[in-house]
This record gives structure tokens, C-alpha cells and sequence, in this order.
């Protein structure tokens, strides 16, 4: 693929200018390299800067027809501008074909959260006379606790642990650290389970500061998280799609119904915009209702 020398560009400047993870990594470069096979299979030899809008729009109408739905689509567009944008930074091009280029319209869908009762009956669900059953129950008290996507989560580390604090520090997309407070119930069972279960792990070599391990001594995978999950779910008689994400929609969620203030929720959901968070908002209209009458002024 004779773009290979351009996405390895690319591939450099997210790793060591933005200081992407490598999932996030993975996603813009996945975008490209969408591009470039659609370019191969077309007949087109193009390089990035001799393509035109109407290459460009060309290439959405086959994602469209692969059925490819309009959220993906809007993400590989946002993909694509990121591409062309690190071209100009390079001056590799000196005009960018993206600039034009239109995202499908979107209808945003409102998360899949559970219940206070639902997480309560998927901790229930959990077996708790093996050592993993007891890590798994600290595992689903920190998710929902601390709102933490699944990568934080398995690579949660001791040292980030501030028990006297009262805090936990995670590192997030882009490698940006944050500060989370730490629940008594979740305190609780991580203490635990540091106490009275992992020392009984022979801990693989490098993995010594993680925090959950699997029996091998090592880090769990995502993979493990999610099967986790999802044979709780069947164990407690949940009928949602549920995911480790859900138990964060749910910590947002939760906190938005209780009256938390949304820069709170978006601190500590680590959101870089506060439009991201918003979405929680419409999950509880009476929130909404009962925070402009109580402020605003001819409401009173």
C-alpha cells in the first residue's frame, strides 16, 4: 500500500505529539487505512494531498452502502480531518480536502444505564467463596464507584491509591491523569482484596504495582472484564446490553439524579467538553425542572 509511509507519520505524530493511547492510536489509524483501501479497490493511485472533496465524499458513499452506521461514519470523518490536519502541520500538503467535508447527521442515543437495585443484584450474582469472587466484587464497586473506563480500570495501579485522601489517580485518554474520590464501599473492598487475597498471588514480573490480577500473577484483559460482566448479567436476570462502560453511564447517571454539579461529573468522568457529559442531563428531566426553578430568577 503505497500509503504506508504517510500513516506511519501519522502513527508517530499521535503517539509521541498527542500522547494518544494505543487503543485511541489504533482508531485514527484504522480511519486511514479505510481510506487508502477504498482508493485501492476504486482503481484511484491518489497520494493524501491529490485527493479532492469529491474523493472524499465518494468514500462516505461506500461506507454507506457497506452499512456502516451514521455515528461510525462521523467518527471516520473526524478521523480523516485529524489525518489531514497532521499533513499541513508536516507541510506534506498545502490544502486540506477535508475542510468541506460534511458529517452525517446523528441522533444521539441516551446511554444504557442500571438501577441501584440492577447493580446491587449483579454484586449479589457474584460467588464469593473463591478468591476471584471476591476480586470481581472489588472489581464492580470500583467501576461503578469511581465511573472508570476499562482500560483505567486494569491498569489501575497501588501507587495511584490514596486511602488517607480519600482519592484514586487514574491515567485516561491521552494519557491525562485525574483525580477520582474513593467511596467507603469501594475503599473497602480494594482493601480487601490487597489485604487478604492478593497476597496470595505470585505476581508475574512488571506487574507488581496493578492492582487486580488474574490467577497467573499478570494484568486482566479488557477481553476479561467484559465477559465478566456479561455472565453477571445472565446470572442476575438483567436483560440489558450491559458492558464495564454501563457501570460508568451509571455512576454518571446516578450522580446527575442526586444533584451533583455537571463540571463535578465532567471532572471526574475525565470529559474534555462539558457537551460530552450533558447527555446525563436528559436522563433525568425533573433534575432539570427543579434546578431552574430553584435559580433562576423569575422562577422565584
Amino acid at each position: 500500500m503505497h500509503w504506508n509511509s504517510y500513516i506511519h507519520g501519522y502513527q508517530s505524530y499521535l503517539r509521541l505529539e498527542k500522547s494518544l493511547s494505543p487503543n485511541s492510536i489504533d482508531a485514527y489509524l484504522h480511519d486511514v487505512v479505510k481510506l487508502a483501501q477504498f482508493l485501492e479497490l476504486s482503481g484511484r493511485l491518489a497520494v493524501p494531498g491529490e485527493l479532492k472533496l469529491r474523493d472524499l465524499q465518494d468514500f462516505l458513499r461506500w461506507i454507506n452502502e457497506l452499512g456502516m452506521t451514521a455515528t461510525s461514519q462521523a467518527r471516520i470523518v473526524s478521523g480523516l480531518k485529524g489525518f489531514y490536519k497532521y499533513l499541513l502541520l508536516e507541510n506534506i500538503i498545502s490544502k486540506d480536502p477535508t475542510e468541506l467535508l460534511e458529517s452525517p447527521r446523528t441522533v444521539r442515543k441516551l446511554p444504557v444505564f442500571l438501577s441501584i437495585p440492577e447493580i446491587d443484584a449483579l454484586v449479589a450474582a457474584i460467588d464469593l467463596s473463591t478468591p476471584e469472587g471476591k476480586r470481581n466484587k472489588a472489581i464492580l464497586e470500583v467501576l461503578y464507584g469511581c465511573g472508570l473506563r476499562v482500560t483505567e480500570l486494569v491498569s489501575l495501579r497501588i501507587t495511584n491509591l490514596y486511602f488517607n485522601d480519600g482519592f484514586i489517580k487514574v491515567v485516561g485518554k491521552g494519557n491525562k491523569e485525574r483525580l477520582i474520590p474513593l467511596g467507603s464501599t469501594a475503599r473497602n473492598e480494594i482493601v480487601y482484596y490487597l489485604k487478604e487475597i492478593r497476597p496470595g498471588i505470585t505476581v508475574r514480573s512488571g506487574n507488581d504495582d496493578i492492582v487486580f490480577l488474574n490467577h497467573r500473577g499478570s494484568k486482566l484483559s479488557r477481553v476479561m472484564i467484559f465477559m465478566l460482566i456479561k455472565d453477571l448479567a445472565v446470572k442476575a436476570g438483567i436483560k440489558k446490553n450491559i458492558s464495564p462502560h454501563t457501570f460508568r453511564h451509571s455512576f454518571a447517571t446516578h450522580l446527575v439524579e442526586g444533584g451533583a454539579d455537571l463540571r463535578a461529573v465532567q471532572e471526574m468522568l475525565g470529559h474534555e467538553s462539558i457537551t460530552t457529559t450533558e447527555i446525563y442531563t436528559h436522563l433525568d428531566r425533573e433534575y432539570l425542572r427543579s434546578t431552574i426553578i430553584q435559580f433562576h430568577p423569575r422562577s422565584k
